[in-house]
């Protein structure tokens, strides 16, 4: 469900926001443990953070999530990714999760602003963005406007270089009519569809119990011109699916060819749901690895000061 255009998301109901929250909490039980979640401030938010960080060293990894879901997604890669510095995956305010907007942050400038503060709440130097469809056009408005907090940006499946089409659509309602089947069934369906994340129980319950108890404020981001493509100028790793129904092989290497620093790689899967999780983890660790920046003197902020 949407709410009214230029509002924020809202609960239908107490009595679904604690339903959804029992779903949550079932769905974090997958993160890798111990992990800490503390809420960040800003002018028009609450904003709630996961950070998983056993050790301190390098630049925060900032995993910002695609429109409708939350922080849970990335419980398959937040363990992997710790390799290469401590792990803030950031629930964003207007979705089913239990971050709050007080006012729209869909516009760009608003969305600039309030990750702007975000980010300068969790550490004092560069973050790596890593983003995930509708997170991947959080990621790369952020490069365009407010460039300095950020050391890189990997982009999965991203939202913002193609226009939705009717291929999306359909994949999208087939998946979400897939869930509902026995489970025989699901996984056959996962594998036509190319799409793993339909078997996950938890966060499938999560998702319902979200788009049936939430009115999200609409996320429909414009695609970005090649001329704001060029404006990106940190690191780019372009990752999408074989199969996606968002974002074809092709049309990334088109748009990732206006990127002054970009790497397009294409592996198995479809849009948010791939194949080979240790596979992508490993690219991404690599990318991240060797873009380090200047991580001497970084203070990690958060409930550990």
């Amino acid at each position: 469900m949407l709410a009214p255009k230029a509002e924020p998301g809202t609960w239908v109901s107490d009595a679904a926001r604690d339903k959804f929250m029992a779903a949550y909490d079932r769905a974090f039980d997958l993160w890798p443990q111990p992990y800490e979640e503390f809420d960040v401030e800003t002018a028009t938010t609450t904003t709630r953070v996961h950070a998983y960080r056993p050790q301190a060293d390098g630049r925060p990894i900032v995993l910002l999530m695609g429109a409708g879901f939350n922080a849970s997604y990335w419980y398959l890669h937040a363990a992997a990714l710790a390799q290469a510095g401590p792990v803030f995956a950031i629930d964003t305010p207007g979705d089913p999760n239990p971050s709050t907007a007080r006012a729209p942050i869909t516009a760009p400038e608003a969305s600039a602003a309030w990750l702007d503060e975000v980010l300068a709440q969790l550490s004092d130097g560069p973050a790596h963005l890593v983003g995930v469809s509708y997170g991947g056009w959080i990621a790369m408005n952020q490069a365009i406007r407010a460039p300095a907090p950020i050391a890189s940006i990997t982009l999965l499946d991203p939202a913002g270089l193609t226009k939705l089409d009717a291929r999306f659509w359909w994949w999208l309602t087939i998946s979400g009519l897939a869930t509902k089947t026995p489970m025989p069934l699901r996984r056959r369906l996962a594998r036509w569809l190319d799409s793993p994340f339909m078997l996950e129980r938890e966060l499938l319950d999560l998702m319902w119990a979200g788009s049936r108890g939430f009115r999200m404020e609409p996320k429909f981001p414009a695609v970005l011109t090649d001329d704001q493509l060029r404006q990106i100028t940190v690191p780019v790793l372009l990752i999408t699916g074989a199969r996606s129904a968002l974002i074809t092989p092709a049309q990334a290497r088109t748009r990732g060819a206006a990127l002054p620093d970009a790497e397009v790689v294409i592996v198995p899967g479809s849009h948010g749901g791939f194949d080979r999780v240790d596979e992508l983890n490993r690219i991404m660790v690599a990318f991240i690895a060797a873009h380090p920046a200047d991580s001497a003197g970084v203070h990690l902020r958060g409930t550990a000061d």
